[in-house]
């Protein structure tokens, strides 16, 4: 089913503004140039509200929507775990991790690395981020973005891949993370209206949209387990209830806490508190994610079995859900739909490439050529990011594209290097004698159990092997730690770095998302 005239309007009027509010926002005064806390931290200037919504549109990607819309329509809503586990990460990471990031003013997760291990241990994990933002996660927003709009447009794939890599360029590579983070703002407005108008849609093509929840619920029990059984086709995925108490926290706590990806808003605000505010707003609405992007692909198996969406395309390959919904959608709201997922795919390219540019500039490029001017380095940013997107483009089809799941796919490469850069910053924070060799340890050990165990144990579901090589990795560094010397007492952080109080808004933000968290699994349940 093709746009109509209505659905372009909607697209070109989204596009038109967001590129327009992207150039005034990036404009600098006149005569005055962008220096790199302009570029790659908005100025250390965000307030709370931008934060958040950053965060969200970031965060919600084609990995989420397309994704998860596809793992809602295989196996259900246990894959809200990831999103509803999050938002409890989220509020922990506010008040006791941000308060030490923040005081060091740092541009970069690898920086607290080398103030508190050295320079060694900043190279090697600034080589990990940019191999993995470029080669993992690039590369699945795009593959998982061009699915869907292949799949109502009848565009090529790769065709619809170098469109919103173009889309995504244009108005970020010029602005930087202002330009990123205050167009956010619009996106996740955008993002939320439109995930709603689908999951509306859905409903409504199940049993009627207020009664179709209620149906979906009586008519497919087994999509609505929170904790699947060892016999589901699924657990080794979702492993019962190992997805809630193992490696899903380690994944989680790489991803809100320590990932240069999410936390640079965090430190591009203009104050701590803006800086706690700000995720506890995106912790309140991670809590929503599920219902837009989960329950329409539930709701896309009774559609199929009803003959009124194509199941036979789903069936080869669940990420097409997502793209079979949006056809299906009327005329006028497949636009906004349209321009949702859109929205959805160039704010996470926008953030990722603007990330791996900062690590590449910033740890690698800078240590380098540390005498430069401030242009130099923003320019040298900017080429960084096009390069990479570059890369992705051509990576994109056959690495992602032979997968059956591209969600799963990029948890389970992120896995591969997510319990040592937890172990890393959580001895970082609490082990005064954790050091440089505890800390190499930790993050080569981990990469190399991680890949032994894949293949000597390949029936151990992922989820579980990577908490089993978070307690070998943590052991490890620990005791390397205690026979290789003291680190030097000024690398240490100090408990008074974290015990910072937090503002009214955010205790209460945060009590809310803990509530309603607590309510959906008791729902559930």
């Amino acid at each position: 089913m093709a746009l109509e005239t209505i659905d372009l309007i909607i697209i070109a009027g989204y596009a038109l503004a967001l590129l327009g509010i992207a150039l005034a926002v990036s404009r600098e005064p006149k005569g005055r140039d962008k220096n790199t806390e302009d570029y790659f931290l908005a100025g250390r200037a965000l307030p709370w509200w931008a934060i958040g919504a950053s965060l969200i549109a970031s965060n919600i990607s084609a990995e989420q929507i397309i994704g998860q819309s596809g793992q809602g329509y295989a196996v259900g809503i246990a894959i809200a775990a990831y999103e509803w586990q999050a938002a409890l990460v989220l509020i922990i990471v506010a008040k006791f991790f941000l308060p030490i990031f923040l005081k060091r003013r740092i541009y970069t997760m690898p920086q607290f690395l080398a103030q508190r291990y050295g320079e060694g241990v900043k190279t090697l994990m600034s080589l990990f981020w940019v191999a993995l933002y470029t080669a993992v996660n690039l590369t699945t927003v795009l593959w998982l973005g061009g699915l869907a709009i292949s799949s109502l447009t009848g565009w090529s794939v790769f065709g619809a891949m170098a469109a919103l890599a173009g889309f995504a360029a244009l108005y970020s590579l010029y602005g930087g993370l202002k330009a990123v983070a205050l167009t956010d703002i619009i996106q996740v407005v955008i993002l939320i209206i439109g995930g709603l108008a689908i999951t509306w849609i859905a409903l409504d093509g199940a049993d009627g949209a207020m009664a179709g929840l209620a149906l979906l619920m009586r008519e497919m029990p087994g999509h609505f387990e929170m904790i699947l059984a060892p016999d589901n086709p699924a657990y080794g995925d979702l492993p019962g209830i190992w997805t809630l108490l193992g490696g899903l926290w380690v994944l989680h706590f790489s991803y809100w806490g320590f990932n240069q990806y999410i936390i640079q808003r965090a430190l591009g605000a203009e104050s701590l508190g803006e800086a706690q505010k700000g995720l506890a707003f995106a912790a309140l609405l991670k809590l929503l994610t599920p219902f837009i992007v989960v329950i329409p692909g539930i709701a896309a198996v009774m559609l199929a079995q009803q003959g009124t969406i194509d199941g036979a395309a789903i069936a080869a390959q669940s990420d097409r859900t997502y793209g079979e919904l949006m056809a299906f959608a009327p005329a006028g709201l497949r636009g906004l739909v349209f321009a949702a997922l859109i929205a959805a795919v160039v704010s996470s390219l926008a953030s990722m490439m603007n990330s791996i540019s900062t690590i590449f500039t910033m740890d690698l490029y800078r240590s380098w050529r540390p005498d430069r001017a401030e242009t130099h380095y923003v320019t040298v940013g900017r080429i960084a990011a096009f390069a990479a997107m570059g890369i992705a483009l051509v990576l994109a089809r056959p690495f992602i594209g032979g997968f059956a799941s591209g969600f799963q796919t990029v948890q389970e490469y992120t896995g591969f290097i997510a319990p040592g850069v937890v172990v890393v910053f959580l001895l970082g924070f609490f082990d005064r004698r954790s050091n440089a060799a505890g800390a190499y340890t930790a993050l080569i050990g981990s990469l190399g159990v991680n890949v032994v165990l894949k293949f000597a144990a390949p029936d151990v579901p992922f989820i579980i092997r990577i908490w089993i090589v978070f307690v070998i990795a943590l052991v490890a560094a620990a005791l390397v730690s205690r026979v290789t010397g003291r680190p030097e007492e000024e690398r240490t952080v100090r408990m008074g770095d974290i015990a910072f109080a937090t503002s009214p808004l955010f205790n209460t933000l945060s009590v809310a998302v803990i509530a309603i968290l607590a309510g959906l699994y008791v729902w559930l349940w």
